[in-house]
């Protein structure tokens, strides 16, 4: 999202909560709801805003911090103390009869201390970082790939909840001119009071569709608007103003089955992670072995402290100087802890692959299952393409026969209700093969998201 964008949206935010504060304001509408919304504006605003993802970018951010820890115990580590004490004269014996001894001292150093080896520890920890950066990159993917495909669901829902009121309204006009035109039939004479009634009851049958219809509207931009980040006026609650742009197009989008799957083993960033958890728990056995084995080290520092056996005995009288040196340390029997570490390692290296066998086949599976969604939704949209002309048609038919006394009301009413299902079918198919593509390209693990 550009900076522009961005700023408008929280100067917006800003706007709104200074409006509901105000009395006088509480019915204005802010300007980022009712703002045209493409559907890449959704996607854009919902990396920006969403809940989901933003949790999402805190975890990555904390795996940052373990990552530094992880690597810390390859890198020196440095110290600095310091001591000042004073004791009682009368607590302090002297080394013969007569003598006395400071009652003042102090003391100070810092210390380098660099580990040399530690049975693998410190190349296991290098890749280990590594490893969990690479690792928690690939969640944080996953977790914003599985959020925009839900704002591509929630915006296609939209969009097919708008269209079924236009179609559920239209149904209504139609009936309820036919209602018109019978009633005027029936004050001319030509026509029993039972045309009237079953018109009357046509029309009262297709109501609840549409009232239904306009909840569904309700629902799906709530859940759009959720989804989005928005922080909803509480006075905007019967019609929230989003204004979407874009339509449902059935874009030709062509894929095999057995380039799907490979495409899907390949990018799907669930997958990443798992290859990485399997390379940590395989460092990890690396880390369990390393206590039986030796670890060395070597320091180096600096240290002052004030003279105690020097006449005359003074704080400011120091004595400083450098140190250095090794030093090596073995473990000979831990009472069997290493090894039941190692035993532990193993089964947690077994397990991690196993996870990634079983996932790997769990997403083979779920791209079988949404191609094959892609391919039944995409069979009922083609087998849609004529059926609202030809329900057109039929409609046309119907009156032109009722009009010269050779067909029936009866005729008329089905075929309006035939009208009615094809419109509504036809749009449903529109949404399912739109929705069905977006499965489709999240199961192959492509990119959903907008290109900037």
């Amino acid at each position: 999202m550009k900076k522009s964008t961005l700023l408008t949206l929280i100067l917006g935010f800003a706007g709104a909560t200074l409006a509901a504060a105000d009395t006088a304001d509480t019915n204005s509408t802010p300007a980022w709801l009712t703002r045209p919304l493409s559907l890449a504006d959704a996607l854009n605003t919902a990396l920006t805003q969403n809940a989901t993802i933003l949790k999402a970018q805190n975890d990555l951010e904390a795996s940052h911090g373990l990552v530094v820890q992880t690597r810390a115990v390859a890198l020196p580590q440095v110290t600095a103390s310091g001591q000042y004490k004073y004791t009682d004269p009368s607590a302090i014996e002297g080394f013969f009869p007569g003598s006395t001894q400071p009652n003042e001292n102090w003391n100070a150093g810092i210390q380098i201390v660099q580990a040399v080896y530690e049975g693998g520890k410190l190349r296991a920890a290098i890749q280990a970082a590594s490893a969990t950066k690479q690792q928690a990159f690939a969640q944080f993917q996953t977790s914003v790939a599985n959020t925009l495909l839900a704002v591509r669901l929630a915006y296609y829902d939209t969009l097919l909840a708008g269209q079924q009121i236009i179609v559920h309204e239209a149904s209504v006009n139609l009936l309820q001119k036919e209602l018109e035109d019978q009633q005027h039939r029936l004050d001319a004479g030509t026509v029993p009071k039972f045309n009237v009634l079953r018109a009357e009851v046509a029309v009262a049958n297709e109501r609840p569709n549409l009232i239904r219809a306009r909840n569904d509207y309700r629902i799906a931009k709530n859940n759009l608007a959720n989804l989005l980040g928005y922080n909803l006026p509480r006075d905007i609650w019967e019609n929230i103003p989003l204004n979407l742009t874009d339509a449902l197009e059935a874009a030709p989008y062509d894929l095999n089955l057995s380039d799907a799957i490979q495409l899907a083993l390949t990018r799907r960033t669930e997958l990443t992670a798992l290859r990485k958890q399997v390379e940590l728990q395989q460092l990890n056995i690396i880390n369990a072995k390393a206590g039986y084995k030796p670890t060395v080290s070597v320091f180096a520092g600096y240290n002052w402290f004030n003279a105690q056996f020097t006449a005359p005995v003074e704080l400011d009288h120091d004595i400083h100087g450098w140190n250095a040196g090794a030093q090596m340390s073995w473990n000979i029997f831990d009472g069997l802890l290493t090894h039941g570490k190692v035993i532990q390692a193993d089964a947690q290296f077994a397990h991690a692959k196993n996870d990634l066998t079983d996932q790997s086949r769990q997403i083979e599976l779920a791209v079988r299952t949404a191609y094959s969604d892609f391919l039944e939704a995409k069979e009922v949209l083609d087998s849609q393409i004529k059926v609202r002309e030809e329900a057109d048609e039929a409609l046309r038919e119907a009156k032109a026969r009722a009009d010269a006394g050779t067909g029936t009301q009866l005729d008329v009413l089905d075929a309006e209700t035939s009208l009615t299902q094809a419109r509504t079918t036809q749009i449903q198919a529109l949404h399912d093969y739109t929705a069905a593509r977006a499965r489709l390209e999240r199961a192959i693990g492509a990119d959903l998201a907008p290109a900037k």
